[in-house]
């Protein structure tokens, strides 16, 4: 399971690892908007961030009783709601937090922002303090993975390799 917060690349990791490794790979949001049939961003703005993370940790359960190996990139405040961040250490489940700096998650979202709801309003520099704000919030659910690695200056390839030597 990767965790991290939005913009650190856990959705093209998720697939590159789960490739390499000839997994099943599903994407929690991904799952989440097949389930209900509307995007994460209709969800956010139609009924709002509470109802958004019911169905977050509704869904995120269903995943986690699958009876198979797979790997799982979730949304990057799905350890911190609904005590979801105890299923990180779970004995069957394999965590990892990728934690990048302030800067480079900003440096991202920047150019992704009308795709991510929860900054798409913000300017840059309000985006540098979200980021920098949750991220202090956030720790404690994040550093409850059992490994972490760090993504600055990293390759998608060099940070998987990582993530695979991890498996043992």
């Amino acid at each position: 399971m990767l965790i991290g917060y939005m913009g650190v690349g856990k959705t093209v990791l998720g697939k590159k690892i789960s490739e390499n490794l000839k997994l099943a790979y599903y994407d929690l949001d991904d799952f989440i908007e097949k389930k209900v049939n509307l995007s994460v961003e209709d969800i956010f703005k139609s009924k709002g961030e509470i109802y958004f993370r019911r169905i977050e940790r509704d869904c995120f359960e269903e995943l986690m009783l699958k009876d198979e190996s797979f790997v799982l990139s979730v949304g990057g405040g799905t350890p911190c709601y609904y005590e979801n961040y105890k299923l990180l250490q779970d004995e069957n489940v394999i965590s990892v937090y990728l934690k990048a700096s302030i800067t480079m998650l900003v440096e991202r979202l920047k150019t992704e922002k009308k795709t991510r709801p929860l900054v798409a309003q913000l300017t840059d520099e309000q985006l540098l303090e979200f980021v920098g704000k949750h991220l202090f919030e956030r720790n404690f659910y994040y550093n409850k993975a059992k490994y972490t690695v760090e993504v600055d200056g990293k390759s998608i390839s060099k940070i998987s390799e990582e993530i695979i030597s991890l498996l043992g």
